[in-house]
């Protein structure tokens, strides 16, 4: 018996020699110590926490080379190949991480809204409840800082900019008919339902290289990625109604959602100044197809739109009213997908075709013009680290335009062209620490038609000032090809170019944002 007992003890004497001690300090970047930090050795049970002063000491049965691991809430997870017999009294650094909520975001002249937006400025809700707004986005935007409202013509304006500098993006891919059907003097809307939209991003200036083609601002928006159930929803107006319906399955989706428009009831009700001949009148639809694959997701977005209305306008030139009869149709085309490829590469490829038709009668005379315009998009992005982030892309953006003017009992003239650019970017985001960021890129541009190549750089830096404030500023340069009212006449023109410059301070706290730019 004797025996047996020195032998236990032998064994247990010989288990307390092999436990190593490991033992250090964990301090953050301004080497502050941080309390509660885990330390373990990898696949291991052993490891302990950092007390009040950042120190740590823990046994480990564990020899030779181990990995050691650091944890902690807000921090960059530290990893380390040691020595076990030789980590004593080590110091680690902890690095923020960049993923946190409160950590800087780059927003110099951009507005967002939606779920996925660190602040929202207005949801699908707000933009229906915006007084004056009808349910239109482009009237709840014109509330914003940074637009402004040119008579009565319903169309974005921003920083004194026309109307066809603010380009429309859906999903990424661009828009090139964004608004209804509309004459001199008479408001138009944008063509889109704000509840099939997840996420709103208006930007007033200094935006993202990945999008060209505008001078003044950029509008995104982005469908919804999925739907949450089925649902029928019916709106009835003292204009119109609409009808609404979305199926969902277990990899799939499916939303429908038509309107019918008619002003001549509420003419009759309240009397506009319009010499009507027949009040706006138009039927659209919409609808969103969504699949989920192991690794990506599809979407398919469609819209059309029929408008039509006949009326007389004064001509200062003339006793006599012109008399405009006007039948518009639009097409719509979206498809996009976003997957992720080998290396956590993120791809965003798609592809969008757009058509607008007007046929209109100018007293006794006719013009009919018709629009193609297709976008071509592919873009690259990986997270080199929780500090750098790297996408780059191409863009190929077609157009083709033709009008015929037929006078009555004479001349027909044709007019139109053919356009064709290729675009490039690169953009990297970097984050110096929670409180600091920049965006640096560039976007290089070709248009056949007017032979000129384009090389635009953009930058953006964003520093915060407290946890609920901070201040960005942001450059760039920006072109785009002169509108078509001009092109159709005369090929022979330049880019028209600009520059920005945006310093902005933005502070949001309890739902509320305080916003000021220059």
């Amino acid at each position: 018996m004797k025996t047996i007992f020195t032998f236990l003890l032998l064994i247990l004497s010989l288990s307390g020699f092999c436990q190593t001690t490991i033992s250090g300090k964990v301090l953050d970047e301004k080497g502050l110590p941080l309390e509660g930090a885990n330390i373990f050795i990898e696949g291991t049970y052993d490891g302990t926490a950092s007390d009040a002063t950042g120190n740590f000491s823990f046994t480990t049965a564990a020899t030779g080379t181990q990995v050691l691991k650091v944890t902690f809430l807000t921090y960059e997870s530290f990893s380390q190949t040691i020595d076990v017999g030789n980590f004593n009294n080590k110091t680690i650094k902890m690095k923020e991480s960049m993923n946190s909520l409160d950590a800087v975001v780059i927003n110099a002249g951009t507005l967002e809204a939606g779920d996925k937006a660190r602040v929202s400025v207005l949801k699908p809700l707000d933009i229906v409840t915006t007084a004056g707004a009808a349910g239109d986005i482009i009237a709840a935007l014109q509330t914003l800082p940074g637009t402004q409202t040119v008579g009565e013509s319903g169309r974005l304006y921003v920083r004194g900019g026309e109307d066809d500098e603010t380009q429309t993006f859906v999903d990424g891919l661009r828009v090139a008919q964004p608004y209804g059907a509309t004459a001199n003097n008479i408001p138009t809307r944008g063509r889109f339902s704000p509840f099939l939209f997840s996420g709103i991003s208006f930007s007033t200036g200094g935006y993202s290289a990945e999008y060209g083609e505008a001078l003044s601002s950029v509008l995104l928006l982005n469908t919804q990625d999925e739907a949450t159930q089925d649902q029928t929803d019916i709106s009835l107006m003292t204009v119109g109604l609409g009808l609404s319906n979305t199926q969902k399955w277990s990899k799939s989706s499916l939303t429908l959602n038509t309107a019918y428009v008619d002003l001549a009831p509420y003419q009759l009700a309240v009397p506009q100044a319009v010499d009507w001949n027949r009040p706006y009148q138009s039927l659209s639809g919409e609808a969103v197809y969504r699949y989920q694959f192991e690794s990506g997701l599809l979407k398919v977005y469609g819209a059309f739109d029929a408008a039509r209305f006949d009326l007389n306008q004064e001509d200062i030139n003339s006793d006599q009213k012109n008399r405009i009869d006007l039948h518009n149709n639009n097409f719509y085309l979206n498809t996009s997908y976003k997957g992720i490829l080998a290396n956590n590469w993120n791809l965003i490829a798609g592809l969008s075709y757009g058509l607008g038709q007007n046929k209109i009668g100018l007293n006794l005379d006719n013009l009919e013009n018709v629009e193609h315009a297709s976008h071509l998009k592919v873009k690259l992005s990986n997270k080199i680290s929780n500090r750098i982030k790297l996408s780059f892309g191409a863009d190929y953006f077609m157009t083709q335009f033709d009008e015929d003017y037929q006078q009555y009992q004479g001349s027909t003239f044709d007019s139109g062209y053919d356009a064709n650019i290729v675009a490039a970017y690169t953009e990297v985001d970097i984050f110096f620490s929670k409180k600091f960021a920049t965006k640096v890129g560039f976007r290089a541009s070709d248009n056949d038609l007017l032979q000129e190549f384009n090389l635009s750089p953009r930058a953006s830096v964003a520093y915060k000032t407290g946890k609920f404030s901070q201040f960005s500023f942001a450059y760039g340069d920006f072109v785009q090809a002169p509108r078509a009212d001009y092109l159709k006449y005369n090929q022979q023109l330049e880019t028209e170019n600009t520059s920005h410059y945006i310093l902005n301070y933005e502070r949001n706290k309890s739902g509320n944002t305080f916003r000021m730019e220059a």
